[in-house]
Order: structure tokens, then sequence, then C-alpha cells
């Protein structure tokens, strides 16, 4: 078994402890750590949608001002390692395994102390990746909550800037079942001596994290239309994500920065499974959209992009994109993802992913039906529904979460 085969068994076993929601234990660790996570200032971002492209974007423009950056993201597209970037690049297979390694050795060791009882995995590479920025000695590490902020493992940290993307309803069986209880968990990102910026998906919660501010004695930046002047090729929606990463990249240095810096920030910058286009001719698109709101940013972006044109019906259905491969999991609100999306394409089929939480193609089907009035395709696998859509030499977009964009990557890759 090689050290990276090693690394994905350990977090195979961790994955089994669930989630935790508490942080006293981690604190714990990181302290028998020795608190890596103290050594270098940080950003930390926090959302319901935008957090990931967000921390990447604040990262680039970080580095493009001359200073050496960590960024931590979850969950991965495809694989582990992509959770851990240095650089603007993807740490190496070899780097993950002994980061991973060298942190559950020392787990280990902390359990035996009665340091702590048990790691999950989310914890495991939370603190793989503080460690591994303060070997590495990064001016700056951007690190993307994972769930919520609260109990969130990233939260060990003091932020020097704390960003609220935006909020919408999910997860809602751990963040509460309201967009203000949601909007509660995640301003706990914000504390004493951190400068809030708090962007424009935050809107209908804002007093939430204007209460927090107030609380914790926090200065704020609220990010709202119109958007400073850049130049960005990518979908609309990543417009507001780039305006929010300036001012936090801004806030953390304390000085403005020019936007020559930041469009050599954004320069061939991609943002892994969000509007990713796999393959121009004929069209093959991915994104990660898992939810209402996420769903009506494509959408968004779809009408900026394409044309439309009626079908036989009269519905106005997108031109250069015939099919949308659609898989659902089940803890999402499956009819407004469906509402917002599926009325845009000709062709409508359904999968799932291999996540456990995927929601199954027949019972997905039902519900296309009952909500869209149209029988979808069906196929059992990601694999099965892109072969069919090479097979008709059809141009596609693959969305419905997160893992339906990474396999469909993946496949594609034939990774």
């Amino acid at each position: 078994m090689t050290r990276y085969d090693e690394s994905l068994r350990v977090l195979k076993l961790s994955l089994e402890n669930g989630i935790e929601a508490a942080l006293e234990a981690f604190f714990r660790l990181m302290h028998y750590f020795g608190d890596p996570q103290d050594n270098y200032p940080s950003v930390q971002i926090a959302g319901t949608n935008g957090k990931t492209s967000t921390s990447r974007y604040t990262a680039a423009i970080l580095k493009a001002a001359g200073f050496k950056t960590g960024l931590y993201t979850s969950p991965e597209l495809m694989f582990y390692p992509e959770r851990l970037e240095l650089e603007g690049a993807v740490v190496s297979d070899d780097l993950f395994a002994d980061i991973i390694l060298e942190t559950w050795d020392g787990i280990q060791s902390a359990i035996k102390a009665g340091v702590i009882d048990f790691i999950t995995e989310f914890e495991v590479l939370t603190a793989a990746a503080f460690r591994l920025f303060d070997q590495q000695k990064v001016d700056w590490a951007v690190l993307e909550v994972g769930l919520g902020g609260l109990w969130d493992a990233t939260s060990v940290v003091n932020p020097k800037v704390a960003v609220i993307t935006g909020i919408d309803l999910d997860h809602t069986h751990i963040l509460g079942n309201t967009v203000e209880e949601i909007a509660v968990q995640k301003a706990a990102i914000i504390k004493s001596g951190s400068f809030a910026v708090l962007g424009p998906g935050t809107a209908d919660t804002r007093q939430v994290f204007l209460d927090r501010c107030a609380e914790v004695g926090a200065d704020y930046h609220i990010i709202e239309p119109p958007f400073m002047d850049f130049r960005y090729i990518g979908p609309g929606y990543q417009k507001m994500n780039i305006a929010t990463a300036w001012v936090a990249a801004e806030h953390a240095l304390g000085e403005a920065i020019s936007p020559v810096t930041v469009q050599k920030a954004l320069n061939n910058l991609v943002v892994p499974g969000r509007f990713e286009i796999l393959r121009d001719e004929p069209l093959l698109m991915i994104d990660a959209a898992h939810n209402p709101q996420a769903s009506q940013f494509l959408a968004d972006a779809l009408r900026e992009r394409f044309t439309f044109s009626p079908d036989e019906q009269g519905v106005l259905r997108i031109n250069e994109i015939d099919t949308l491969l659609l898989g659902i999991l089940s803890d999402k609100d499956t009819r407004g993802i469906i509402d917002t999306l599926t009325p845009m394409f000709r062709h409508v089929a359904v999968t799932q992913s291999a996540s456990p939480r995927a929601i199954a193609p027949a019972d997905l089907a039902q519900m296309v039906e009952k909500y869209d009035g149209r029988k979808p395709q069906v196929f059992a696998s990601i694999e099965e529904g892109l072969a069919d859509i090479n097979a008709r030499n059809s141009t596609a977009i693959v969305t419905g979460s997160i893992t339906m964009a990474g396999e469909a990557k993946a496949v594609f890759l034939g990774k």
C-alpha cells in the first residue's frame, strides 16, 4: 500500500465518526500540536453559496499581491488533495499523504494521552491544513468553512478577516430551519479583532451580522452593486464573489489593491466545478449548483451566455445546450432546483452520483415529471448518462450537486 493509499485509508476510518457539533476537543488537539493555526494570519470564509469561489479568488488576489498563500477548501471536486493548495497549486499526492499521515500519528498520540477521544474526517483534514501552512511558512491562509461556522473546525482560528458570502436554506437538519437561524451559525466566525466582509447574499439576514459585529466590536464592509471594474469572462454570478474577495484581501492587507493586481489574479484562473467547460465541441459543462439559490445563479448565468428560442409548445429553451443531466442529494430542496433549471432545456435526463445521499434516478424522475410535466430520460449512473450524451454527439450540462460535477469531470478525464 502506498503512503497516499494509506492516507485515504485513515481518512475513511475517521469518516465513520460522522460530524462533531462541538469545538472544545479540536481546540485541545490544536493546542497539543502547538496551535499552528496561530502562526499566520487567516481569512475565514463562510456562506451557503459562493464560499469556495470567494476563497479561491481571495487566495489568488493575495498571491498576485506578492504573498505566499495557503488555501483550504471543501469538499473536493474529485480527489482529496484538491482541498489543499499552496501558491495557487493543488498539493502533490506525496505531500498530501505526508501531512495527513504525520497528522494522524499525532492524533493517535493525542488520543492515547487522553487529549481527545476520537477524530472526524473534517478535523483530520483541517488539522493537517493548519500544520501544512505552518510548515510551509505561508504569509496568509484562506480558509473555507466546511459547514455553518459556530462548530466548524476552521473556527479555532481568530481570523483577521471574516467573510460571509450569503445565506440560504441548506443543511437545515443541522444549521436550523430559517435563514435567521443559519445566519447565527455563520455569524459566529466574526470575532473580536476581526474585520467582517458581508457579501450581497447577506441582504435578507444582514441585521444578524450587524448585531454580531456590534457584540464583538468588529468593523464591517457591506458588498453591494455596482461592483468594482474588472474584466471577467466567466459567469456573471462570480462577479459578486470576486468583488467580495477583493474587499476581503484589501482589509487583510490593510491597503488598497490595484485593479491591475486583481486582473493578474483573475487571468487564467479557473474555479473547478463552477460553470466549467470540459469540452468546447460539442459543448460539455459542469456546475456544482446544489440548492435553489445556486441553481438560480446558474440559470441567470446561462441566460447571460446563451440564446433562447421557443420549442413546439412555445416554451423558451436554450439553443446552445440540448441536455440537462441532473442529479440531486436527498437533503436538498429538490423541487426548487427542478423548477429553476429543467424548464430551460429541451432534453432532461436524471441520474445519481456515488454519494449515499443521492436520490435514486427513478425517484428523481418522478419528481421531474411531477414538477416539470415531462418524463426525463433515466440513467443508473453518470457514466451511462455521459455515454448517451456522447453517442448522440449532444451538447450538455451536468449539475445538481458538487458530487455530480466532480464525478462527471472524473469520468470525462478518465480518472
